[in-house]
Parts: C-alpha cells; sequence; structure tokens
C-alpha cells in the first residue's frame, strides 16, 4: 500500500503557501518513481528540470554518449571542478524564481544545500524496496540500465556513500529530507498520494 508520511519531520521543519512560487526536489534510489513524480507536476503546470540536465548538456558539448555510466562519470567531474553543490547552483542561475519547480534526481548533500538557499526549497525522498525496484526496472528497459541483477546491487552500492566531495552519496541525501512517499503501490495510488501532499502546501 502506497503511503504519504513524515511531511515535514522534526529536523526539518518549513511552512509552504502555494500562492506563492515553490521549489521541490526529489531524491531517492533507482527506479523508484523520481521522473513519474516530476511528470505529474509538470502536468500541473509546473516547471521540470533535473541535476542531471547540466551533466548532459556538458557530456553533449564533449562528444560522449549520454549513458548513465558516463552521466555519473561527468556529474563526478563537474563536482570536482566546480565543487559538490555545482549542478544545483547552475540549476538556479537559470531557473524563474517566480515559477513553480521540481528538480529530479537530487544525489548530494551538497546539492540540496545549495538549493535551500531558496526559503522556498522542500526536499521529497522517494522510498521503495530494492526488490520491487529492480522489478521496475527490468519492466521499463531504460537505456543504461543494468540488466543483471548483480550490477544492479553494485550500482547500488557505488551510489550509496561518496568516496569524496564528488560521488553520488543518496543515503546522507535522503536523511535531508522534508517528506518521504512510500511508493510501493500502484501509480494510481501514487497520483492521489501526490494531491493529498499538495493540498499540505
Amino acid at each position: 500500500m502506497l503511503e504519504l508520511v513524515d511531511i515535514g519531520n522534526d529536523k526539518y521543519k518549513f511552512t509552504l503557501n502555494i500562492a506563492t512560487s515553490m521549489l521541490l526536489g526529489v531524491t531517492g534510489r533507482n527506479a523508484a518513481g523520481k521522473t513519474t513524480i516530476v511528470q505529474w507536476f509538470v502536468d500541473q503546470g509546473w516547471d521540470g528540470c533535473s541535476c542531471s540536465d547540466a551533466i548532459r548538456h556538458w557530456l553533449h558539448e564533449n562528444n560522449q554518449e549520454i549513458n548513465r555510466e558516463n552521466l555519473t562519470q561527468g556529474g563526478r567531474e563537474l563536482r570536482s571542478n566546480g565543487g559538490p553543490g555545482i549542478l544545483a547552483e547552475m540549476l538556479l542561475e537559470r531557473m524563474d524564481p517566480n515559477k513553480n519547480t521540481i528538480i529530479d534526481s537530487i544525489r548530494t548533500p551538497d546539492e540540496v544545500h545549495a538549493l535551500k538557499s531558496r526559503k522556498d526549497f522542500v526536499l521529497i525522498e522517494v522510498n521503495v524496496p530494492l526488490d520491487l525496484r529492480w522489478e521496475r526496472m527490468q519492466k521499463r528497459g531504460r537505456e543504461g540500465d543494468p540488466t543483471e541483477f548483480q550490477e544492479f546491487l553494485k550500482q547500488e552500492d557505488a551510489e550509496s556513500f561518496a568516496k569524496n566531495s564528488s560521488g553520488q552519496a543518496l543515503v546522507a541525501t535522503a536523511e535531508l529530507s522534508d517528506i518521504v512517499i512510500n511508493n510501493d503501490g500502484t501509480l494510481s495510488e501514487l497520483y492521489e498520494s501526490l494531491g493529498i501532499m499538495v493540498s499540505t502546501f
């Protein structure tokens, strides 16, 4: 059963007013449903973007194939050269502060800290059990996704904890979330949960 939980936990209290512009960020493991959530908000009229947009642009400029391996390595290189919050900082520079915006796939605490320079920023963690995410990943067949379970587990480990400031750190990023969505139900249940969440803003 899908459940919306922990809207504003004890560590990260916030007050929201949908009458003004809002900035939401989404974090979570692979195949948790992050992009599906972002698309739901885009369908409601929000602007949508991703920290990986900056990496894709960089890969294109450097004539590199856009796949998960190159996106991960490109992100590390950009963070190494520009600082661990560089991807979020680049997004903030291009963003219209007067528009409701949601950012897909935030992967480091420093990206969260950079985005919190906006007082209206709220971070959503999408939580799904590993076995269900593996099942969903196989069904979606996205280019660059692991095709073997052991490869999937290896990728999970690599993205969990950063070895240095240029790496991904999904565990530490999730600990900074303001809202947690348990997305282990149906698509319609997810949409219902998002509607409930928006009604609290």
